[in-house]
């Protein structure tokens, strides 16, 4: 199998040398997505909620762009700088993935790039058709 990486047009754009998303077969690995507002390229003001809230919007952004959706998504790894806000992050994200609820690892870590409070990544599986890679 050969590998096939995308860079998004329309999230945020990375904060190093790497791609928005790689896929192999029929899985997609992203990388991890901050709290950028990707029309500013900046960290989103406001706190964790809005963080939060900020990575679940670009996961859409990042997903929508390749013709995909959240329910597409078989694996999340969240990292936060704060453990104690776990339970507010879970009361967002449950908006996002109301049933059918991806797998999921929760870690805490000492800091993120740029600051950020909370940091996605994700596993998807492609559909058969449509998914739009560069």
């Amino acid at each position: 199998m050969q590998k096939r990486c995308f860079l998004s047009r329309k999230g945020p754009q990375p904060v190093g040398p790497y791609s928005t998303a790689c896929a192999s077969g029929n899985l997609i690995f992203f990388s991890g997505v901050i709290a950028l507002d990707p029309e500013q390229n900046q960290l989103v003001e406001g706190g964790f909620e809005e963080q939060t809230k900020q990575v679940l919007k670009n996961m859409e952004t990042i997903l929508t762009e390749m013709n995909m959706t959240l329910t597409q998504v078989i694996k999340t790894n969240v990292f936060l700088t704060d453990m104690t806000k776990f339970d507010v992050f879970n009361q967002i994200y449950a908006q996002y993935f109301p049933s059918d609820c991806p797998a999921r690892s929760a870690v805490e870590v000492r800091a993120l790039p740029l600051g950020a409070e909370i940091e996605v990544e994700w596993v998807a599986e492609a559909p058969k058709e449509g998914v739009l890679f560069e």
